[in-house]
């Protein structure tokens, strides 16, 4: 299978890492920045008689390397700085994505694209509309990397091992975001039965800060090992044919009383994308929080101006 990696920053770097170690496929990593890619690809090299593990990575800014790709993850655009909300990146990262969704259009017109750049429901309705894929096709990653830090959050409080933690959040990856206390659980049992409600909505809260506070303590830049993780996980559940339940920025089209637009919601995945979009049965707070994040995102949408 080839993987295709666009952008090899440290969340499209490290991602290719975690790939390559996992023997899913061909990585090809792919950077405009001239030798950066390279040097990360020979370094990734350098490391296999050490792990033992064969692998076969290939670092290039040649965008053509991305040719019949069956997988392509789109990491490349610029990182939130300090004091960025992911929505002040919307232009200058839109017409970064559009040039390359133009591109891949030609290059990998069969290809399942999961979209890492920020803002990334919005960039994900982009590269839907850009190259005019099938929408099980084009997946946003968002979702999944913000349930994983409520798990860990709701772990560290609780002292049990994370995982043994499911955590739910649907909405947009950013100030839409909506953990779900309700529909999370720690093997099985709901997380209400663990804790009161101000505890709760006190985790919640924290993921809902947790991106900013990672920025802000590394001072420049943005999260990547938790990133890159999520990045590996879809990719693994796609190239395997895992048909697991996960969150990921989807299209909607009457689901949730939701239409054209691409939000956080919870899939099952397999080697055909999204193969199925799960309804949860989400009560009037919940559903009003979802229809006010997707009103955001529609917003934010109309502001682009390329």
């Amino acid at each position: 299978m080839k993987i295709s990696i666009i952008g090899a920053g440290n969340v499209g770097g490290t991602a290719a890492m975690r790939l390559a170690q996992e023997g899913i496929g061909d990585i090809f990593l792919i950077d405009i920045a001239k030798g950066l890619a390279q040097g990360k690809a020979f370094d990734l090299d350098d490391a296999r008689p050490i792990l033992k593990h064969h692998y076969h990575i290939t670092g290039t800014e040649d965008f053509a390397a991305v040719k019949d790709s069956e997988i392509v993850v789109v990491t490349a655009g610029l990182a939130r700085k300090p004091g960025m909300t992911r929505e002040d990146l919307l232009n200058k990262n839109a017409a970064i994505l559009k040039s390359i969704c133009l591109d891949l259009k030609k290059l990998s017109p069969k290809a399942i694209l999961i979209i890492v750049t920020n803002p990334l429901d919005i960039m994900t309705y982009l590269a839907l509309k850009v190259t005019g894929f099938k929408a099980n096709r084009v997946i946003g990653m968002g979702v999944s990397l913000d349930a994983a830090r409520f798990a860990n959050l709701i772990s560290q409080e609780l002292k049990v091992s994370s995982a043994d933690v499911e955590a739910m959040v649907i909405g947009g990856h950013g100030e839409g975001m909506l953990p779900l206390a309700r529909f999370s659980n720690i093997k099985g049992v709901a997380l209400d039965e663990f804790i009161g409600e101000d505890k709760i909505n006190e985790l919640v809260q924290r993921t809902f800060d947790r991106g900013k506070e990672i920025v802000s303590l590394l001072g420049s830049g943005s999260a990547f090992y938790a990133p890159s993780a999520a990045i590996a996980q879809m990719v693994k559940i796609i190239a395997k044919d895992e048909k697991r339940t996960i969150g990921a920025c989807a299209y909607l089209n009457g689901e949730y009383g939701l239409e054209d637009l691409c939000i956080g919601v919870p899939v099952r995945l397999g080697n055909n994308g999204i193969e199925e979009i799960i309804k949860l049965d989400l009560n009037k707070q919940e559903t009003e929080a979802l229809l006010k994040a997707a009103d955001q995102i529609k917003e934010q949408y109309k502001n682009l101006t390329i």
